[in-house]
């Protein structure tokens, strides 16, 4: 079996996908993306599907290492997303071969369904107990949100307030028994992350989310050691060697690689096998279409530390285009008492309905992140 070719197809609200074809007949689909850089990674995955026309699809292994390896210059988010892609597309592929879900591929599954949360709130977190109470009564048992709008790295005590408030009501309106994952997106720098991680600590969260830059990672052991709720990272990390210093460190008790930033399945199962040996929780990133979803699943079922999983339905971002759209079935995503069952479908285990997909990738779609800026005009974080 051959590579023959491949199409790149970017759609809204903000996706990419690559369909990948060989010579008898077997096509994988894949979610090569950063979220507002699509078309820097779809120039990425034309320069590395050079390397792959004509070969076997099945010797990922090999592949992977040669699109990682080959270059002199490696890692970061457009390369590793780029190859993401291509490996789920693989791993499509070989899966329908062999007539088999990529997680029988992988050892086979250590379980039938993992929890999920859903988001609320949006950028600028707002109406969260309606949209909280919404999603509870949808039968999630787990939610998250953004914590704050914009701060300085020094900023007032009022915001701090606001958002105690926020969470407070959250809490009081579903109840001690849902999780609640509370992102700080980056935006709060460390001298505010200590103040507000530990006046949330009354509140029980599920977790506390990038209450740093991943930049500013060190900082991650103070913070640490200044509160007991659990400390999730890692969306904005992109290999196995950006996250063996975190872990060695053991400030961190989640890690959220994002399968479709991280090198793919394959990388992401060495992640996440990796920090089960250091006895660290998996929660993979996936505020993405239905193609890094299932991919994130077919993980999921064999990784024993995965304990939930991120999914985009009804998300913010998916504006006039949602994730079920995409896909022919659209039961393959059962949410159930704040579950998703595993397909057991070969491959990813999803259809892609491709016709859609054609007609969606000739709209103009150009979605980038907001820029926000402080009072001073100086840029903040988003």
């Amino acid at each position: 079996m051959k590579i023959t070719d491949y199409t790149l197809y970017q759609v809204p609200p903000r996706w990419l996908f690559l369909k990948i074809e060989t010579d008898e007949g077997f096509v994988g689909w894949g979610e090569p993306i950063i979220e507002g850089r699509a078309l820097t990674v779809k120039a990425a995955v034309e320069e590395l599907m050079e390397y792959l026309i004509g070969k076997d699809p099945q010797r990922i292994e090999d592949h992977w290492n040669l699109l990682y390896r080959s270059g002199f210059y490696r890692g970061g988010p457009i390369l590793m997303s780029a190859i993401a892609g291509i490996d789920q597309a693989l791993w499509d592929i070989k899966g329908k071969y062999y007539n088999a879900p990529i997680y029988q591929l992988l050892g086979g599954k250590c379980r039938d369904k993992i929890k999920v949360y859903s988001w609320i709130g949006g950028d600028r977190p707002s109406e969260v107990v309606t949209a909280a109470k919404e999603v509870v009564d949808q039968g999630f048992t787990a939610l998250k949100m953004n914590a704050t709008e914009e701060l300085q790295y020094i900023d007032s005590h009022q915001k701090m307030d606001q958002v105690i408030e926020r969470i407070s009501a959250v809490r009081d309106a579903v109840g001690s028994s849902i999780g609640i994952g509370i992102d700080f997106h980056g935006r709060v720098h460390k001298p505010m992350a200590k103040i507000l991680a530990k006046e949330l600590e009354p509140f029980h969260p599920m977790f506390i989310e990038e209450p740093v830059l991943p930049e500013n990672n060190e900082a991650l052991r103070e913070i640490a050691n200044h509160v007991t709720i659990p400390i999730a990272v890692g969306e904005r990390m992109f290999s196995r060697w950006q996250f063996k210093p975190l872990l060695k460190d053991g400030y961190v008790d989640i890690i959220q690689p994002d399968l479709s930033h991280a090198g793919g399945i394959t990388e992401c199962k060495k992640i996440i096998s990796m920090a089960e040996a250091f006895d660290v929780a998996a929660a993979p990133h996936c505020p993405l279409g239905p193609i890094a979803l299932a991919a994130c699943l077919q993980v999921d079922a064999t990784s024993h530390n995965a304990f939930i999983q991120e999914q985009s339905l009804g998300i913010h971002y998916n504006v006039e285009s949602d994730l079920l759209d995409y896909v022919v079935d659209k039961d393959v995503f059962k949410y159930e008492n704040g579950y998703v069952y595993i397909s057991n479908k070969p491959g990813l285990g999803i259809e892609i309905d491709e016709e859609h997909v054609k007609r969606m990738a000739t709209k103009s779609v150009n979605w980038r992140n907001p820029v926000w800026r402080h009072e001073d005009g100086s840029i903040a974080e988003w």
